[in-house]
Order: structure tokens, then sequence, then C-alpha cells
């Protein structure tokens, strides 16, 4: 009897994630604490965000023409020398600006395609499993909240006893780890639902990389309204969350001289993320999608607004939870419509192009906010995106798609390979947003 892959690829995800946590505690604050601007760490996020992009763009096509399960394990390789490159840069020469930029890219190249690569790879492995893909996202999304409970924690009693550069040390072996894992799982399973050869036949490295963008868009913007929908309200959560997460906050905590405590506000939200996924697997059928998907937008906006005042710490925590909490049922739904509703063979292109595309939007956001932050302080830009935030879940509480999750899936509509003329495109979907 062929063993399970799913317990080896949720532990190779987990233990990737959980040095993801570390690192993303710790190199803001080491960052801050090198350059002692916040302007800074703005400026770095938009440097690296074309150059993002295009690995990204470049991995999703990738994606789709070679072994997904390689170049996880290839993407977690390099993700964890240059992690391991931070410390031992810093021993020998020193860290400055020029070398966060330096670094930052070689990560980008290891950890873009390796998260598109795993997101591909998951559909394959419920069907080798026999498993409902449903029951398996929420799975997959409680044990990843778990992960973020213990890896911002984690980080917290690192920067606390060693410091934020030592603890670098602890999200490069977990990367390693994460690879030798998914060396585990069978090669033919990262060849499932690739592309015949013969449709990439002739194509360069450039045009592959172009053709997987136009078809990414045409999958994302054109063929299901709910799945556009989707994609627009991620990106609006990864702006303002990200700009909280990699910004406001640790300059907050930085200037305040606690740094530590971030990696505990950003648990107790991983915490209440975490049991609001349990309890949405466990009731999920007593409302139904749309009441979930509102009762979250609501709940997600207090919780923000509780964070954006800088309350006192204790008051930080009941709101990091709050959003945790509000957060869960909308996460759920938004996974489940990406993995449902994209089509397996564009599936490493579709997924490859809104990880650029996020990568893109957020480093523009997170420079934004630290361009506030310098003229006006934290707790301007704060409330700023709190503001921000109040727009996103008005929109996407009010538009067109996203009032109708629980009406049956329309049947797909073919969505052949993109040659450049127009009748080979899908027709689009209902797109009002």
């Amino acid at each position: 009897m062929t063993r399970s892959l799913a317990p080896r690829f949720l532990l190779s995800g987990a233990l990737s994630l959980l040095g993801n946590s570390v690192a993303g505690v710790a190199l803001p604050l080491v960052l801050l604490a090198t350059t002692g601007d916040a302007l800074a760490a703005g400026t770095l996020a938009l440097i690296c965000a074309v150059p993002q992009m295009l690995i990204g763009i470049a991995g999703g096509a990738a994606l789709d023409r070679f072994n997904r399960r390689d170049i996880s394990i290839l993407s977690d390789l390099v993700s964890a020398v240059s992690v391991a490159l931070i410390p031992v840069v810093d021993m020998v020469w020193g860290l400055n600006f020029g070398w966060f930029i330096v670094l930052g890219l070689m990560g980008a190249v290891g950890d873009i395609p390796g998260m598109t690569a795993r997101d591909a790879l998951l559909p394959a492995v419920v069907e080798r499993d026999g498993r409902d893909l449903q029951r398996f996202m929420g799975l997959s999304q409680s044990l990843d909240s778990l992960t973020t409970i213990v890896g911002p924690a984690l980080a917290a009693l690192f920067i606390g006893a060693v410091g934020g550069v030592p603890s670098l040390w602890f999200t490069a072996t977990l990367s390693m780890l994460a690879a030798l894992v998914t060396c585990t799982l069978p090669h033919s399973v990262g060849a499932e639902g690739l592309r015949d050869a013969a449709h990439s036949e002739g194509r360069g490295a450039v045009a592959s990389a172009f053709h997987a963008l136009r078809t990414g868009v045409r999958v994302l913007f054109r063929t299901d309204g709910i799945l556009t929908a989707s994609t627009l309200l991620s990106f609006g959560i990864v702006m303002v969350m990200g700009s909280f997460q990699g910004l406001v906050l640790p300059v907050h905590f930085t200037e305040n001289g606690h740094p530590e405590l971030l990696g505990y506000v950003l648990s107790a939200m991983s915490f209440g993320l975490l049991a609001s996924s349990l309890g949405y697997a466990a009731v999920a059928p007593k409302l139904s999608r749309r009441a979930w998907y509102v009762l979250s937008l609501v709940g997600m906006a207090a919780g923000v607004a509780v964070l954006g005042t800088l309350p006192d710490f204790p008051f930080m925590l009941a709101g990091a939870v709050l959003l945790g909490v509000s957060a869960g049922p909308a996460s759920a739904l938004l996974g489940f419509f990406m993995f449902d509703r994209i089509p397996e063979e564009s599936r490493g292109s579709a997924l490859g192009t809104q990880n650029s595309l996020m990568l893109v939007a957020a480093p523009v956001a997170v420079f934004a906010t630290s361009a506030v932050v310098s003229v006006f302080g934290e707790g301007v830009a704060a409330l700023a995106l709190v503001g921000c935030w109040i727009a996103v879940s008005l929109w996407a509480a009010a538009t067109k798609s996203m009032r109708t999750l629980d009406e049956e899936k329309p049947a797909p509509a073919t969505a052949p390979e993109s040659t450049g003329s127009a009748s080979t495109q899908p027709q689009p979907g209902d797109t009002s947003c």
C-alpha cells in the first residue's frame, strides 16, 4: 500500500513556514537596527519589487513546464543559503543597506518560486491521496496558523536571548529541513498536470515568462468573477496587513524599546486564526458562505481599527486576537476559491502571476507607509491604514461577484493555451467588482 503523501507535504510546508515566520519578525527589526531609518525599509522593499516580480513570473512559467517537486526542493535550498549568509556577512564584513538588497534578491529567487511550487503541488497531493480538497484546505490552514503562532513567539524568544541576526540561523536550518522532507515525496507527483512539452517547444525563457504572465492574468481576471474578486481582496489584505506587520508595528515597538513584543502580537493574531479556522471547519454548514464572508470582513475591520490606534500592549494583543479570529473564515474561503477555480494546466502560471503581482503591490504599500511614518510618525500611518482597510472591506462586501457565493459553480469554460490569437482566449466571466 502506498504511503500517504499528505503528512510529508504538510510537514515540509510547516517547516518552511516556521522559518519564514521567524524571519518575518527578525528581518524588519534587523534592518531598522542597522539603518535606523523607517524609510530605508520601504525603499528596500521597492527596489526589490520589480526583480521579485520577474522572478515570480519566470517561476510560474517553470512550474507549468518542469517538475514542481524539484523546484520546491531547489527553492528551499536557495532560501536556506540566502538567510544563512546574513549572519555570515554580519560577522565578516558588517551588514549595510547594500547587503540587504543583494541578499534580499537572492532570497527572492528561493522564496517566491518555492511558495508557488508548494501551492501548485497541493492539488496533486490531495488527488493522489484521495482526499477532499475543501477539508484538506481547512487542515492545511489550521496547521499554517499553528505554525505562525509558534514562529513569532520563537522569534521573540531568540531575539531576546541572542539578538536578531543570530536568530536567522534557525530560519536557515528550517528551510534546509523542508527541502529534505520534500525529497521524500515521489518524483512523479511533481509532474502531474504539467503542460505537454509540445506547447512550449521552441519557446525561450523570456517568451515563456511572458506567456505565463499573459495566461495567469487571463485566468485570474477574465475567467471567473469570484476568482477575480478573491484575487483583488487578497491584494488588499497583503498591502494593508503587510504594512502593519512589516513596518508600522516594528517601528512602534522599536521606538518603545521592546522589539521582542512584535513576535507576541503576531503570535496572538495567528492563535486567533487557528481557533477560527478549526471552528469554521466544524460549524461551516451552519451559515451560508456569504454570511461567513460578511461576518469575517466586519470582524477584521474591527480588529484592524484596534491595532490602528496603537494601544497599550494588552489591548494590542486583544486586537490581534480579534483580527485573527475574524480572518479565519475569509482565509479559508479565498483559499478554496483559488484552488477550486484555477484550471490544473494553468495553475503554475496563475499562482506565479498572483504571487508576483502581490510582491509588487506589497512593497509599494510598504514604501508609501514608510514615507508617511518618516514625515508624520507611525500613529498617523496606522490610522491611514485603518482607513484603507475600511474602504477595502466596503468594496469586498458590496462587489457583485461576491454576492453569489452560495450558488453552484458554473461549468468551467474551456481555457486552451493562448497562442496570441484572441479566439483562443475564454470568454470573460462576471468581473463586476
